[in-house]
């Protein structure tokens, strides 16, 4: 397959690469063009503007994978025009010229954050109604929108629909669309929110909140490229499908796996609840590190789904355990 990837010299996109450079051929999209091993040629942006819509310069694609976008800024520096600028603009112009193109199949990766800032129950499915918290999340779900409101998904949720003349939806009806919502992607070279706990864990300093047994989702990187080919070279329907290991950890299952990488005893303390959520309470008020909102954010469940992807995909498990993926995550950084 000619397949193109928007963002190929990110993180997500350096993987990809490596994962399916020996069966496909690989064109970047990407504002910088440096020579990658396994890529053919890296275009820019400017390259699929209407104006040079006769794509004599681009080669015939059979799918494009969309990973181009402004990551989450936990900082919060950022201002939220430039996400919607970013991650709904760039998927906009992407998507129209994939309409047009040759190209059979699309993927986007979008995030369960255009979801849910916060799970309500159990586990996060596809089924649940957007309620995106910031403009991360929702620049995401305004290129979900575009994308559903020119394209028909087939669908029983409320969160799919169209509002395409059903005529020019036939036009498309030959290819297929795939909105990706991964949780937090990990894998050696990424450097997260896992490598700032890890360097926590590091210098020895005692986890306070072991008595908050939360529980969270994570994609290993090797899982994600595996369910990228499957998407790619199966028969998979059109729709919206969240992505995870198959296991949750709790932060505690983390810290003791780092430790066990760094050949240590883990450092938990099971301080009383209450107790904690009164620091963090006084820290709101006078502005310190530890405040009711971080607290919440520690020790919150965030439990994603993913039997919908693996149905979709034939399978029962996906190859790596969430254990092992964390573990090799883990290694890269003592490197």
């Amino acid at each position: 397959m000619n397949i193109l990837i928007t963002g190929i010299h990110g993180f997500v996109g350096s993987n990809l690469v490596v994962a399916l450079k020996e069966h496909h051929s690989l064109y970047g999209l990407d504002i910088v063009a440096p020579e990658k091993v396994g890529v053919i040629q890296t275009f820019s942006w400017k390259d699929i503007e209407p104006a040079s819509f006769p794509l004599q310069n681009l080669p015939k694609l059979d799918a494009i994978i969309h990973l181009a976008g402004k990551a989450h800024d936990t900082k919060n520096q950022s201002a939220a025009q430039v996400y919607f600028d970013i991650n709904t603009g760039l998927t906009q112009k992407i998507f129209d010229f994939f309409l047009e193109s040759s190209a059979k199949k699309f993927i986007f990766f979008s995030s369960v954050k255009a979801a849910a800032d916060s799970v309500v129950g159990d586990v996060l499915t596809e089924e649940v109604i957007p309620t995106p918290v910031g403009p991360y999340g929702e620049s995401k779900i305004a290129a979900e929108d575009y994308i559903k409101e020119h394209f028909l998904f087939p669908t029983t949720s409320p969160c799919g629909y169209s509002s395409f003349p059903k005529e020019e939806n036939e036009i498309h009806s030959d290819k297929q669309v795939y909105i990706l919502r991964p949780c937090m992607i990990h894998g050696p070279g990424n450097k997260g929110n896992l490598n700032l706990l890890y360097n926590v864990v590091k210098k020895g300093i005692p986890w306070p909140l072991g008595n908050f047994e939360n529980r969270r989702s994570f994609t290993s990187i090797d899982n994600l490229c595996y369910v990228v080919e499957g998407l790619l070279t199966k028969d998979v329907p059109s729709g919206i499908y969240h992505m995870g290991d198959d296991e949750a950890l709790s932060t505690n299952e983390l810290i003791a796996l780092m430790c066990e990488v760094l050949g240590r005893k883990p450092h938990i303390w099971k301080m009383n609840k209450r107790m904690m959520e009164g620091c963090a309470g006084l820290g709101t008020l006078l502005h310190l590190p530890l405040n009711t909102e971080r607290l919440r954010k520690l020790t919150e469940n965030y439990v994603v789904s993913n039997a919908k992807i693996k149905a979709a995909l034939g399978i029962e498990r996906m190859p790596v355990r969430a254990e092992d993926g964390i573990k090799k995550t883990i290694e890269s950084f003592t490197i």
